[in-house]
């Protein structure tokens, strides 16, 4: 799977879509193939703030426990329940159905600092 150029990307490998003053995370497509199986999505609390680099998420696999982090600071608007029930959809649907949490972006300028398609497809490769 290609990485979408529409996203940004951490080096963490969270992926961020922007909507005006919201942004969509959730894992990539690499470390979802990491991680192998996820088998538990443990979810932020809504009204959560937190900054560039925070543990936000647990996505747990068969492998391991992985923290993710929020790729810029925010306060979290919204949680995906549906990972929350089938977190295959990590798997399956990361950069879709997959989405893990959605954030209001408090500084913009935290997105300049995130990679874009080409630069995170050359980390990992």
């Amino acid at each position: 799977m290609n990485n979408p150029t529409d996203l940004r990307y951490a080096t963490s490998h969270e992926w961020v879509r922007l909507d005006g003053d919201f942004a969509t995370v959730g894992i990539s497509d690499h470390a979802q193939e990491e991680l192998t199986d996820v088998v538990f999505v443990e979810l932020p609390a809504v009204g959560r703030s937190v900054d560039a680099g925070d543990p936000t998420a647990v996505v747990e696999s068969v492998k391991a426990a992985s923290d993710i982090y929020a790729p810029i600071g925010g306060e979290v608007v919204e949680v995906n329940p549906d990972v929350e029930a089938d977190p295959s959809l990590v798997n399956t649907d990361p950069y879709g159905k997959g989405w893990i949490f959605k954030l209001k972006v408090k500084n913009a300028a935290d997105v300049a600092s995130l990679m874009d398609a080409a630069a995170y497809t050359a980390q990992i490769g």
